[in-house]
């Protein structure tokens, strides 16, 4: 592991060491998978005009997301199940996170609820949010994700039903029987039935409200006073209508390309949201990021920071916590 060099060289790893179900669940996108290749592509397509002669002896990578100051612009993203890339999962995650000066996303469905993930010390953390069919289930892991101490909610609003990932279909993925989605053990939702297709399709089918509209965004400002940012915003006009709305921020994204394929990559989308936006609320980027160059040009294209999401899954397959410790180092030197 000493010799590591780039992100993408723990994939390689990830890719040996984990079984398929898991490698291909982490890994793949919908469909053809042409958004999941266009993430990073389109990234190759943006080239610098570097200008020289700049006294670049002091440099200040630190910034303010949300108010809190954080090392460097790269957060970490929302990633469902982090167990079946490690034992120590998303704990792993929230150490490195706290170590790194940076914040961390819990998703909903992580293999640690959101106390346990409390539990491991200090850090700023922000809790991503499905919304299930029984809103009743939506208020209470709001309040306990309040409780816990996290400092924002990140609202999913790309899968109104689940991207068809032909890999999980054709594995049959299902969470493994020794894991659970710890937010909902206490609700008897945390496990998931093995079925002919994808087990997480199916759960989706049954627990999240396909009927999730923008009168839901307000709704969620009533049931808590935590800053909401909207994830999954590709265009200017939801831009638009996501600032009408009151979200405190917007993240523009496709879901790693797991949803709805050939909409455009979201270093591409990002543009006409920025310039829809106007300043008025920061935004925000996931979405094939592998380089500490792929950070400057979302940064150099208006986002106020990224999320990176697998490079993280990758790093803790490969070496745990000393892994996605390692992520931090990398990007900044680069």
């Amino acid at each position: 592991m000493d010799q590591i060099t780039n992100v993408m060289e723990y994939q390689e790893i990830a890719r040996q060491k984990l079984p398929k179900m898991v490698y291909d669940y982490y890994a793949s996108g919908a469909e053809d998978q042409w958004t999941l290749k266009e993430n990073r592509n389109a990234f190759s397509r943006i080239l610098f005009r570097p200008r020289i002669l700049i006294d670049v002896s002091k440099i200040d990578m630190s910034t303010t997301v949300l108010g809190f100051k954080i090392s460097m612009p790269i957060m970490i993203a929302p990633s469902a199940m982090q167990k079946m890339a490690h034992p120590e999962g998303e704990y792993a995650t929230a150490r490195a996170a706290s170590a790194a000066d940076t914040i961390m996303t819990l998703s909903s469905w992580a293999t640690s609820s959101v106390e346990e993930v409390a539990s491991t010390g200090p850090g700023v953390r922000f809790f991503q949010l499905y919304v299930h069919k029984d809103r009743n289930v939506v208020a209470q892991l709001v309040r306990r994700a309040e409780r816990a101490g996290f400092k924002a909610i990140a609202l999913t609003v790309d899968t109104p039903r689940l991207g068809r990932r032909e890999a999980d279909i054709k594995n049959r993925f299902t969470l493994p029987p020794h894991l659970t989605l710890k937010n909902f053990e206490g609700l008897d939702l945390g496990k998931m039935d093995k079925t002919d297709d994808s087990g997480l399709a199916s759960y989706v089918a049954e627990q999240i409200d396909r009927s999730l509209s923008w009168k839901d965004v307000k709704w969620l400002q009533t049931i808590t006073s935590l800053p909401i940012l909207l994830k999954g915003v590709l265009t200017a006009e939801d831009a638009r209508l996501a600032v009408q709305n009151g979200a405190a921020g917007i993240i523009v994204s496709n879901h790693g390309a797991r949803q709805l394929d050939y909409v455009p990559s979201t270093i591409i989308a990002l543009e006409e949201v920025v310039k829809a936006v106007q300043g008025r609320v920061p935004v925000f980027l996931d979405g094939g990021v592998r380089r500490g160059t792929d950070v400057f040009k979302a940064m150099a294209l208006g986002a106020s920071g990224i999320f990176i999401g697998r490079p993280v899954l990758f790093s803790l397959a490969a070496d745990g916590e000393a892994g996605v410790r390692k992520l931090s180092p990398l990007r900044r030197t680069e």
